[in-house]
């Protein structure tokens, strides 16, 4: 979904000499400015996407991004974004952008559509395994599919909010049981400061934590997974598998067979999950299965390319 109308294009058919991408995900805000399709600035701020912090925080990291990589004169600002389901949720996003960048073409998108471009591909189906999860596709004819992105509190499997509300359930069942503190347990502890599975409830409702917060704890489940622990292992075949069900609607839904991008922080870096991801797609006959080699900002060159 846009905001703006597609640029027209120069009469020797390039895409605009200055263009901004903005990539915004649940933890960080990235943007990288590009001189003649050539990237020259790429700056990082915390997240301004509004489903996940207030709108004056959000407008704040923006202005602090913009101070950062902006001046002169910008043709073109894409930014992608989780959450973005509606014109509304482009057009609201796009109207914290816009007074960065007077007299710039604004285009909003959804953030997998970023990782489907820096995939290298024009069709074909992205899935998003950071913060949250979220897969969207797109044909040759056109169609869009979207699955997930539901946010934290009705989805978003196979994510780092997901790994680590398992590890923290995980700790307080043992707890309930009487049983003593396992290996998971023990570093979700030390990664959260305090020393009794008990203590977590309140932290986990704590006014001082939040959704990123929770994310962050899916490195106690990856650390011991790679230690050998069974029960982590286990989540991360469970997370690479929800993800795999998550690919598999859009894929159906769209006709295709492949390929199917796999990004995002847990995706592009957790092995283990990577491997259960193309075990599950291989079940649906999916086997044209990728994981992303560069973030998903890149993509940004593309997508204008393809709007031009």
């Amino acid at each position: 979904m846009e905001t703006a109308e597609n640029p027209t294009p120069r009469p020797d058919g390039s895409v605009p000499a200055t263009v901004i991408g903005l990539d915004i995900g649940g933890s960080k805000t990235r943007g990288v400015r590009f001189e003649d399709g050539v990237p020259v600035r790429d700056e990082s701020t915390g997240s301004s996407n509004v489903q996940n912090v207030s709108r004056e925080t959000a407008a704040k990291n923006l202005a602090q991004l913009f101070a950062l990589i902006g001046g002169g004169t910008v043709d073109r600002v894409l930014a992608g974004a989780g959450g973005i389901d509606t014109d509304a949720d482009a057009r609201a996003l796009a109207g914290l952008i816009e007074p960065h960048v007077p007299g710039a073409q604004v285009t909003v998108v959804h953030d997998s559509r970023l990782l489907l471009a820096a995939g290298g591909a024009s069709t074909g189906v992205a899935v998003i395994a950071g913060t949250g999860s979220a897969a969207w596709g797109k044909n040759a004819a056109g169609e869009e599919a979207r699955a997930g992105g539901w946010g934290f509190l009705l989805g978003d499997e196979g994510s780092g909010y997901w790994l680590g509300r398992e590890a923290v359930r995980h700790s307080l069942r043992r707890m309930n049981k009487g049983l003593e503190p396992d290996g998971l347990t023990t570093a979700l502890l030390e990664s959260c400061g305090v020393d009794d599975p008990n203590k977590l409830i309140a932290l986990f409702h704590s006014e001082d934590t939040d959704r990123r917060y929770w994310a962050q704890r899916a490195s106690a489940v990856v650390e011991t997974a790679r230690e050998g622990l069974e029960t982590s292992r286990q989540l991360l075949d469970q997370a690479g598998r929800d993800l795999a069900e998550l690919a598999a609607q859009p894929v159906r839904q769209l006709g295709l067979r492949g390929p199917v991008i796999l990004g995002g922080g847990l995706g592009m870096n957790v092995e283990a999950l990577q491997t259960a991801f193309r075990a599950g797609l291989a079940t649906h006959g999916i086997t044209d299965v990728r994981v992303l080699e560069q973030e998903p900002v890149f993509g940004v060159m593309r997508i204008v390319g393809e709007l031009s």
